[in-house]
């Protein structure tokens, strides 16, 4: 199953489903399970990683924000999503900046998958409210 599929079969979407925004969740939820790994991996680095945990941490937590409030179809909350959205797009951007600034293939895997949810979050800006 999909979220995609899920959202669609709310009784409030009616078959209209905001395909971006609906993506914006998807990619929302995998980035914050990347972001948490990444934390995770960079504790067991033998540098110091403090900064990187830290980012990691706050990105994990905004996506996961940003992903329930996207998903709940019932009523409107246009305004709240918005700002969901665009701190999402902030906090991903600096995350990415910031795993960027490393080697491991665990900050390279985040940064890529920030970087996506930031611009798929983006797209989905520009469809709320609309």
């Amino acid at each position: 199953m999909s979220i995609h599929t899920m959202i669609a079969a709310h009784p409030d979407v009616a078959g209209e489903l905001n395909e971006e925004l609906a993506t914006a969740v998807r990619h929302a939820m995998f980035c914050a399970v990347i972001s948490t790994s990444c934390a995770d991996a960079c504790s067991a680095e033998a540098m110091d990683m403090r900064q990187c945990i830290r980012t990691c941490m706050d990105c994990a937590d905004v996506c996961t924000a940003t992903m329930t409030v996207a998903a709940r179809r019932t009523g409107s909350n246009e305004a709240v999503i918005r700002a969901m959205l665009t701190a999402c797009i902030e906090t991903c951007d600096i995350c990415a900046t910031e795993c960027e600034r490393h080697s491991h293939d665990h900050c390279r895997r985040c940064a890529e998958m920030c970087r996506e949810c930031a611009a798929d979050c983006r797209k989905a800006l520009a469809t709320v409210g609309v």
